[in-house]
């Protein structure tokens, strides 16, 4: 009797776990996904020895471009799958990307270190895996993320500048010296400066990039000091580092990476 119970049990739990699509690579429609289709998927990762959650976004119309969208410090992958994010990827309509979102993990900055190769991660890993799950196309890709993850975009961005389109970077976790960073973001100093992406921002002048801040976000003298070095525009906003900051600029975001991906490849 037992037996059967735990028979039965687990049986429920498997429907369960395939109705969410979590970690069967099933597709699922959130209920304000407003006709977008989301692929729960997970990335056995060599280059950071670890499985990672991935979800891919495939807008009704399927999306031809590709947006690779890093998270900030701390959050899952679905912390931005919420209404105001679908709201403006369906204000695209047959112009919306296919959009990825990979997890980095909590704290790992998106970039080679002691712990992982968060980088190649990204790259070699993380875009081919969707590539091949959605079909968009290899030569429309652009890659942006939330603080830790705009830094993260920038980083890739400038190590590989011909493999994106553009990148953006909304309240990017930027600092001008090892000795301003926050506890965790690099393994000391040396690591920092094989990733100063304010020191490079010269090599990125004429690329296409994105920058914001709000006026009271913390980082603003690094993204300030990286757009003078890129000579790219930082658009301030009113408000802070914070949920409901991004929340009000998914449109315009999205926009750009669309406008982006429809004009390169092909």
């Amino acid at each position: 009797m037992l037996r059967r119970l735990a028979i039965v049990a687990l049986a429920l739990i498997a429907v369960a776990s395939l109705a969410a699509g979590i970690a069967t690579g099933g597709s699922r429609e959130p209920a304000n996904a407003r006709g977008a289709k989301v692929l729960a998927l997970t990335v056995d990762s060599a280059a950071v020895g670890r499985r990672l959650a991935l979800r891919i976004v495939v807008p009704p119309g399927g999306g031809r471009g590709l947006l690779v969208f890093l998270h900030g410090r701390g959050v899952s992958v679905d912390h931005y799958l919420d209404d105001p994010f679908f709201k403006a990827l369906a204000a695209l309509g047959d112009g919306a990307p296919v959009v990825a979102l990979p997890s980095g993990g909590g704290g790992s900055y998106w970039h080679d270190r002691s712990d992982g190769d968060w980088g190649r991660y990204v790259v070699k890993e993380v875009i081919p895996r969707v590539l091949e799950r959605s079909g968009a196309d290899s030569k429309r890709v652009a890659i942006g993320g939330i603080s830790m993850g705009g830094f993260g975009a920038l980083d890739l961005f400038r190590l590989d500048p011909q493999r994106f389109c553009a990148a953006g970077a909304h309240s990017p976790a930027l600092w001008r010296t090892s000795g301003e960073t926050a506890p965790g973001a690099f393994d000391g100093a040396a690591d920092f400066s094989r990733h100063d992406v304010v020191g490079a921002a010269r090599r990125l002048r004429g690329r296409n990039l994105w920058l914001d801040a709000g006026e009271t976000d913390p980082f603003r003298p690094g993204a300030r000091a990286f757009a003078a070095g890129a000579r790219v525009k930082l658009r301030t906003y009113g408000g802070g580092h914070d949920d409901g900051y991004w929340n009000r600029h998914w449109d315009e975001y999205l926009r750009f990476y669309a406008r982006q991906l429809a004009r390169c490849g092909g």
